[in-house]
């Protein structure tokens, strides 16, 4: 077996790499940084006696995707596993934000994950074996005001992963949407939303059980896995509640807390 994992350099993608390398599966790490990444590609493959092979791409470039599937091509890789675990997210007034900012954004967390599969998924179907686990968010669930372009980001991220897991029904290809809430990763860093509300609630997960449930999920096949209690209910309320209420509120725990 052959695992492919982009943002593996850390957080829940270092940690679904780590589950994938102690499953005996050689792997594929993906990643902007290079020394991290051939940091644990090294001692994955030691520790684990597999082959793991890092890649060096920033998938905020619209060529990185080719890049990736042109080297997979040339080495005879065949991927049977794909986790899209790479993005990021951007905290503030939407008409504010750098014109980059939502540009690299949609690319790293839709455009990337959906071109990639795209190059992927096939050769899965053709061999009638294959998983796909795509990382969205408890976002996806909801608007996000002061995260905008993040919340829609994971929204498709979900939609397309359902509608992909039915289209492939039957194919031998599975597809599985992971859907954590706060997680602590460099993502709020990232974001430059740790002093959030959402942050500062205290129901933060660790990146380890995130990615054990996850990859759980995946290996059992289910579609859609939302990790932690707390989670679960934010997921299922917020299909009952009025929108402008649910706008609302994610509104008020993205702001800063005073």
């Amino acid at each position: 077996m052959i695992s492919l994992i982009t943002g593996a350099s850390s957080g829940i993608g270092e940690q679904l790499a780590m589950l994938a390398a102690a499953d005996k599966h050689d792997v594929v790490l993906v990643a902007r940084s290079a020394d991290k990444l051939n940091a644990l590609a090294e001692a994955l493959a030691r520790q684990h006696g597999i082959r793991a092979t890092a890649l060096a791409e920033d998938l905020s470039d619209p060529a990185a995707v080719d890049v990736i599937a042109d080297v997979l091509a040339a080495r005879k890789i065949d991927v049977d596993v794909l986790v899209n675990n790479a993005g990021f997210g951007t905290w503030g007034p939407f008409v504010e934000s750098d014109v980059r900012e939502p540009r690299n954004l949609i690319q790293v967390n839709v455009t990337a994950v959906t071109m990639l599969t795209r190059r992927l998924a096939p050769g899965m179907v053709a061999r009638r074996r294959g998983r796909i686990l795509n990382v969205a968010s408890t976002a996806a669930f909801q608007p996000g005001p002061l995260m905008a372009t993040y919340y829609a980001s994971k929204a498709y991220v979900l939609s397309f992963s359902e509608a992909l897991a039915n289209e492939l029904d039957g194919s031998g290809v599975t597809v599985t949407c992971l859907c954590p809430g706060p997680t602590a990763t460099g993502f709020a860093a990232r974001a430059g939303n740790r002093r959030s509300r959402l942050f500062a609630l205290g129901a933060v997960m660790d990146a380890a059980t995130v990615a054990r449930a996850g990859y759980d999920g995946m290996k059992e096949g289910r579609r859609l896995v939302v990790p932690g209690l707390t989670n679960k209910i934010v997921a299922q309320a917020v299909r009952f509640s009025p929108r402008g209420l649910v706008t609302a509120i994610a509104r008020r725990l993205n702001e800063m807390k005073a």
